[in-house]
């Protein structure tokens, strides 16, 4: 989707999170939301829809999104200013390009058939070995 599309039809789109994944409904949007701020449909500075607002539009419990919200805010994809709300954060050129790592690294897993949970216990184990 390109910018101006994302314009047209603001977050989450036509995204939905699928409840018979083995992914948590709060990983499923915390992913989204880093792959659309990766690409640039998410740009710096767009303020994400409010908690109960998402929740509601999502069809999931608003504890769901504020999870969401909370481990971005941690990784630093957004920043929430109280009632100003949740907004993108700049991305810098090392993110990106870890960006691009890890997408590799989730292709290949899921090519193999690795579960979710099992390409991050590899994820863990190979940055622990330094």
């Amino acid at each position: 989707m390109s910018p101006a599309e994302s314009a047209l039809n603001p977050f989450p789109g036509g995204w939905r999170p699928n409840p018979a994944s083995s992914v948590p409904l709060f990983e499923q949007l915390r992913l989204n939301i880093i792959e659309r701020a990766d690409d640039g449909t998410l740009a710096p500075g767009t303020r994400l829809p409010a908690v109960r607002s998402l929740a509601a539009e999502l069809g999931v419990a608003p504890h769901t999104v504020a999870r969401a919200y909370k481990e971005l805010e941690a990784a630093g994809v957004v920043l929430t200013r109280g009632r100003n709300g949740t907004v993108v954060c700049a991305r810098d050129a090392a993110w990106s390009s870890l960006s691009g790592s890890a997408a590799g690294f989730a292709a290949a897993a899921k090519a193999q058939g690795a579960s979710f949970a099992e390409a991050v216990q590899l994820l863990a184990a190979a940055y622990d070995r330094e």
